[in-house]
């Protein structure tokens, strides 16, 4: 029994020795060999490996001699294995990354490789501008420099055309005022006619004498006369029960109505100004990501390839890595046909020319911007025009019932009117007060005055909706502005561990200790990371914006 423990031990230390040379020779191509860091623990840039990683050898091989990684002294002879026990296994020198000094290191977070020239993208041009249509401006704030998100807030305020529509449609709702109050003033008429009258009669000839039947025959004869009148009508309404005064009312609310839809558009066009501004910004940021992540796989394409062509890496390693190149040429478009996308949707927004190429300046950094969360819903429903609109549509809609109930009564009307009639221009006048009551209309005005009330009561309704969308709205924007921030930090320390994995995958690349499925990993982990952070801060002022619009503020 005793003697048999060290036979067992024996022969499962060929099992796992025939393993373990078993998995390195699928991974390692002939003659190669795997080497295994104690602990299979990772080593930072400029550490020493101590104690030295081990190469697996079956019993009686000769231990492969591969040179290694950096200099360093000899490994101490080892002792002769005794009778019947496995040879020892066989140390390597102590593996050493040097690190970069401070002139070749990429900027922390950027993990971009320095020294590598960007790869040259060809810049689609923009359609010309169409002929046939009226030319848009062009403002000298865009002409040679890069604009900044006031201006372009500026220069939506002036040329938007929604705006300019809107303000539009408010002038056209102040003319609906005075066609609403005129019946109210003085009425004046003026009138003038002219007519031409011909009698025609007949009778025998010749009249009045005797005459044979066969000389008698009948005789036309015609009268001409002019007759011409000319009148002067004035007339004034005296007392309608206040039916003009109830319209022109709901005319007013109507206009104010109108006048809070410009305010409306100019909010709504500076909110999508910043938004568009910050997109601009966030596809440019992303450009970069991308060509620096497309700069990273062509450094690994060629580092596979190096390895590759010295019996280091199998072929699987540089066709991983040549499948990272493309899809890294394909984001890398993708984004570059975003930034062309966003700068003409700022255009558009801002009422240019859309093949304008506007610069914009990277203002996209983190900025603290401070709330006061008691305050934020009273500012909202004192400052937001859609709150003082629907109140407006309310008040017309109160104003209209108010007309259509006066309209069962009367009207009182005074006028006058003088003249001269005939060729001599003989005077005529005459004046007088007129009473009109529309007794019985088939119901219509009962019909009129209760649809008023049904849309006077949906109005009403129709505020307290607009109430809780307000809250709604600055309790939503508030949370998500929160939030927004809350995930810059949280991003900014992914682009540290990705940018710091990255480091440590290439390393132990370029020592041979990793292959290249770990070192792709980690460069789309950096990739992902640091599109990320700026989708962070974009998502961060973009909040910050929708927040301000729902406030009310610009």
């Amino acid at each position: 029994m005793t003697g048999s423990a060290p036979r067992r031990l024996l022969a499962l230390a060929l099992v796992v020795s025939l393993g373990v040379a078993e998995a390195a020779a699928q991974t390692q191509p002939p003659g190669g060999s795997q080497v295994i860091p104690p602990g299979g623990s990772q080593l930072p840039p400029g550490a020493t490996q101590t104690p030295p990683g081990t190469i697996q050898t079956l019993p009686g091989q000769t231990p492969p001699g591969a040179p290694p990684t950096s200099p360093g002294a000899p490994s101490a002879p080892l002792p002769a294995p005794g009778p019947g026990m496995p040879a020892p296994p066989v140390t390597q020198p102590p593996l050493t990354i040097t690190p970069p000094d401070d002139a070749a290191r990429p900027p922390s977070g950027t993990g971009s490789i320095p020294g590598l020239a960007p790869t040259q993208v060809p810049i689609r041009e923009m359609l010309p501008t169409p002929s046939g249509i009226r030319a848009f401006p062009t403002p000298d704030e865009l002409k040679g420099k890069e604009l900044e998100l006031e201006e372009a807030i500026k220069i939506a305020l002036d040329n938007q055309p929604l705006i300019l529509a809107r303000i539009g449609d408010y002038h056209a709702s102040i003319q609906n005022i005075y066609i609403q109050l005129a019946p109210q003033l003085p009425q004046l008429s003026g009138q003038w006619n002219g007519f031409e009258q011909k009698t025609v009669s007949s009778g025998p000839s010749p009249s009045g004498q005797f005459a044979p039947l066969s000389m008698t025959r009948n005789v036309t004869t015609s009268a001409t006369s002019l007759s011409t009148t000319a009148t002067v009508t004035a007339s004034q309404l005296l007392w309608d029960f206040g039916k003009t005064l109830a319209a022109t009312a709901a005319a007013k609310a109507g206009a104010k109505s109108s006048a809070e839809d410009v305010e409306i558009q100019k909010d709504e066009s500076v909110r999508l100004v910043k938004t568009g501004y910050f997109t601009l910004i966030l596809n440019e940021r992303l450009v970069e990501v991308n060509q620096a992540a497309l700069e990273r796989a062509l450094v690994n394409l060629r580092s596979a390839k190096g390895f590759f062509d010295v019996g280091t890496q199998p072929k699987s390693a540089v066709t991983r890595a040549e499948v990272d190149v493309a899809t890294a040429q394909v984001n890398l478009i993708g984004a570059l046909n975003a930034v062309v996308i966003s700068r003409t949707t700022l255009n558009t927004l801002m009422g240019i020319p859309v093949n304008t190429p506007t610069r914009v300046r990277d203002i996209l950094a983190y900025q603290h911007v401070d709330f006061d969360a008691k305050t934020l819903l009273p500012e909202a429903f004192a400052r937001r025009p859609e709150y003082r609109q629907i109140k407006a549509r309310f008040e017309q809609a109160e104003q209209t019932v108010k007309q259509q109930f006066r309209n069962f009564f009367p009207t009182i009307t005074a006028s006058g009117t003088y003249g001269s009639a005939r060729a001599d221009m003989n005077e005529i006048y005459n004046y007088g007060v007129q009473l009109n009551w529309s007794i019985f209309d088939g119901g219509g005005k009962i019909a009129l005055y209760k649809q008023a009330q049904a849309q006077r009561d949906a109005a009403q309704a129709r505020v307290r909706d607009t109430e809780l969308t307000i809250w709604q709205q600055v309790e939503q924007a508030y949370n998500t502005a929160i939030q927004s921030e809350e995930a810059i930090g949280a991003a900014t320390k992914g682009v540290e561990s990705a940018d710091e994995n990255f480091r440590l995958s290439q390393g132990r690349f370029d020592a041979g200790v990793a292959n290249i499925i770990e070192l792709t990993d980690a460069q789309l982990a950096l990739t992902t990371a640091q599109a990320t952070l700026v989708q962070a801060l974009a998502n961060y002022r973009i909040a910050i914006a929708q927040l301000e619009r729902f406030l009310g503020r610009r």
